[in-house]
Parts: structure tokens; sequence; C-alpha cells
């Protein structure tokens, strides 16, 4: 599923992101930046130490930033450490798009052409996947109305049940696409 906004294409697709040939792929971080399990277990162990020996020089970031890594073993060349926030420590919903921007604003600084996102805090964070598929669609459009140099901004769900939510809240957002 796609739609075009200005030059940038925002697509969905089902899969595993450490699959996913693009510029970066976005890891769904804790504020240690330790790649534990979920989406940054299996980027730890498809990608090799070397992503998780430069997040220990790194230290950490914020709930709402994002930090970037080579990508080790992956085929993408980048990795972007968004931490999103867990369900119940409140001011989820602004700390999830600043998380999603932080990401986007990374990649430009690095002149990516394309990005890929994992539904971010929707594991053990407990954030609900259809409000996260929401903020993070509303979050990407709206990066690409501006001036960007992504040409690609990918989000891509593992399970078919997180897909579904994607894609209704795509339509909704995409009408026509």
């Amino acid at each position: 599923m796609k739609a075009q906004v200005n030059r940038t294409g925002i697509e969905i697709v089902q899969g595993d992101i450490t699959d996913m040939d693009t510029t970066a792929i976005v890891n769904a971080a804790n504020d240690r930046l330790i790649l534990g399990a979920g989406v940054a277990g299996a980027i730890r162990i498809k990608g090799g130490p070397a992503i998780q020996e430069e997040c220990n020089r790194l230290g950490g970031t914020y709930v709402g930033g994002a930090v970037v890594t080579g990508a080790g073993r992956l085929k993408a060349r980048y990795v972007i450490h968004a931490v999103g926030p867990r369900m119940g420590e409140g001011n989820e919903d602004q700390k999830l798009r600043s998380a999603t921007k932080n990401s986007l604003l990374r990649a430009e600084e690095k002149q990516m052409a394309s990005i890929a996102f994992p539904a971010i805090s929707t594991g053990i964070f407990g954030f609900p996947v259809d409000r996260a598929a929401r903020i993070m669609l509303e979050t990407a459009r709206e990066h690409a109305v501006g001036t960007s140099v992504l040409e690609r901004i990918v989000f891509c769900l593992y399970g078919q049940e997180a897909y579904d939510v994607f894609a209704s809240e795509f339509r909704r957002q995409f009408p026509g696409a």
C-alpha cells in the first residue's frame, strides 16, 4: 500500500524489518540502548555485535529521542534507535510523535534516501497499535509535506494484525491510495 506526498513515497508492508533494503531501519529502543528482545533483539542477532557496541558508546537517549548507529551485517546502512513511551508513563502520544519525528530528522541530517519503521512501543511497552498507527502515519505525512530528502518512508509491520491496523489507518489518512 503506497501514497505519494510531494517527493516522498509513504508505504506499509508486512515483513521482517531486519530484511528491509532501506538506507536505515528504526529500532524500537529503550532509553539505555540495550538491544534486548523484540525488534531490538532481531537487530542484534542479524546485525551482529557491532551495533550494540556502538550503542554502548552512545550510552542512551531520552524517551522521544532518536540516535543513529551503523547497521552491522544488516542490508540497511544505518539503524536509528528511537525510544518510544511505555504505556502508563504519561504523555505517551506526544512521546511517540517525538520519537517518530526525531527518527525522520536523524535521517534528514544524514541525507538518507529511505527509512523503515516498526510499530514503535506496541510490543512490550504496551502502546495500542491503532494509536501508534495514527500517530506515526500522521507524523510521516506531516514531515513529507515539507522539504524532505527522504524518497521513501516505509512502515514494516511484522504480524498480520498490526499490518491490518496500519492498513486501515493508512486508507483513512491517504484516501484513494
